[in-house]
This record gives structure tokens, sequence and C-alpha cells, in this order.
């Protein structure tokens, strides 16, 4: 394999069906790559503070039941 050769002269060799499965690949790693950088943010921490009786088991068979909705 010639690494030195360019990446859009290895693609534009490649028959069409390829191409696709190239550009396929390339968007699903530039998505992978995107989730991978982003920051959890817990805005929500401690929004339930002044509620009684809210376990976050509570709140997690909830969030279950409408995902499964």
């Amino acid at each position: 394999m010639n690494e030195t050769k360019p990446m859009l002269e290895l693609w534009q060799e490649l028959p069409p069906n390829l191409q696709q499965e190239v550009r396929d690949f390339a968007e699903f790693l530039l998505e992978k790559h995107a989730k991978s950088t982003q920051s959890l943010q817990l805005k929500w921490a401690g929004a339930l503070r002044e509620e009684k009786g809210v376990t976050a088991a509570d709140l997690q068979r909830e969030v279950l039941e409408n995902w499964s909705d």
C-alpha cells in the first residue's frame, strides 16, 4: 500500500460503489469523533434538591418507561 499517495487520489481510483463506502465510513468516523469530544454538562445537577421523596431510582425508572414508549 502506498502511504504517500494523497487520499483524494486513492478515493478517485475506486469504483463508485466503493467511493460511497469510503464516504459513509468517513462520515461515521466524524460523527464518532464529535460524540467523543462532547463534554457532559450537568446543568441539572441539584435541581431536585428541594423535592422530598424523589430518588435517583425513581428518576431512572421514569426515564426508562418514557424511552420504551
